[in-house]
C-alpha cells in the first residue's frame, strides 16, 4: 500500500529560516500563519534555558572563574530582571552543590556550611576582592 512521505516542516529542516519567518509573521501580525506549536515549544525552552543558565552560573561562581561568573550573572539579571525571583529559589541549593564540590577539591580547608555574606555580595566583584583569601595560600 502506498503511503505518502511526510515532508519536513520548515522548523525541522531549517530552524534559522523558520525563526526569521516567524519573526516576520509576528511583526506583520500574521498570527493565523504562525507555527504555534513550535513557537510555544521554543518559548518554553527559552525560559527553561535561562533558568538552567542561572543555576549553572551560581554553581560555578565559587570556582576559579568567580569574577567572570559575577559579570555574567549581573548581565543575565539586568537583561532578565524577573529571574531575580527564581534566584531566591535556587541560591541556597546552588550554594550547597558548589560547597560539596569545593570541599572535595580542597578537603583540608574548612568552608562554612552557610553562605556567610549577603546575597548581593555574591554578585559584587569589589566586595569579593576585598574579602578573598586564597584557600591554598
Amino acid at each position: 500500500m502506498f503511503q505518502p512521505i511526510k515532508s519536513k516542516s520548515l522548523y525541522e529542516s531549517d530552524f534559522h529560516l523558520w525563526l526569521e519567518d516567524t519573526l516576520t509573521k509576528l511583526r506583520t501580525r500574521q498570527v493565523s500563519e504562525l507555527d504555534w506549536e513550535n513557537l510555544i515549544e521554543e518559548l518554553e525552552t527559552l525560559g527553561r534555558s535561562e533558568k538552567r543558565e542561572l543555576e549553572s552560573r551560581l554553581e560555578t561562581l565559587w570556582e576559579n572563574t568567580i569574577e567572570e561568573q559575577q559579570r555574567q550573572l549581573q548581565k543575565l539579571l539586568s537583561q532578565s530582571p524577573s529571574l531575580k525571583r527564581y534566584l531566591d529559589d535556587v541560591f541556597d541549593p546552588s550554594w550547597q552543590y558548589a560547597l560539596t564540590k569545593v570541599r572535595k577539591t580542597y578537603p583540608k580547608i574548612q568552608f562554612p556550611d552557610q553562605w556567610a555574606f549577603t546575597r548581593a555580595d555574591a554578585f559584587s566583584i569589589e566586595e569579593f576582592n576585598d574579602l578573598h583569601t586564597d584557600p591554598l595560600g
